[in-house]
């Protein structure tokens, strides 16, 4: 990639977007990567890209896992970054990217979007302040495929 004349990648959640904290480039291009966004969270962003979000079967397997935890008196933020673990989120998360034909068409149009000049913010529902998220996992990937990724 051409960093002279290439977009950046951030990311960021959508309460921050909502109450105007969220640290993007003005011309950023938001994107959603959730797998159902609600009306209030298509309202937030430009677009939503649910086949970069997690597979609905991780999804699943992980609210099932950050439920049992909780119902064993664990807070809610450490109930969700112990079924990260638990679960295996990460590996499971790069294996669906890795994996679904249209992951691999929506990173590589990501990439392209980039590529052309494009600045895009990824958004989902977490606050990666307290709880783990796959939009860390995503930019890494992306970061890899050559995404000039902006801290």
């Amino acid at each position: 990639m051409d960093r002279e004349t290439d977009g950046t990648l951030t990311d960021t959640y959508v309460a921050a977007i909502q109450h105007d904290r969220a640290d993007v480039p003005d011309d950023a291009t938001l994107v959603g990567v959730v797998r159902k966004p609600t009306q209030w969270f298509h309202a937030a962003v430009d677009e939503n890209r649910a086949a970069l979000a997690p597979s609905a079967e991780l999804l699943e397997t992980f609210r099932t896992s950050v439920d049992d935890l909780k119902m064993r008196g664990i807070c809610a933020e450490g109930a969700h970054n112990a079924a990260w673990g638990e679960v295996g989120f990460e590996a499971a998360y790069r294996e669906h990217l890795e994996e679904s034909a249209d992951a691999r068409a929506a990173l590589a149009d990501v990439v392209d979007r980039l590529e052309g000049g494009e600045s895009l913010a990824l958004v989902c529902y977490e606050n990666t302040d307290k709880k783990r998220c796959h939009r860390t996992v995503l930019r890494d990937v992306l970061e890899t495929e050559g995404a000039e990724v902006r801290d």
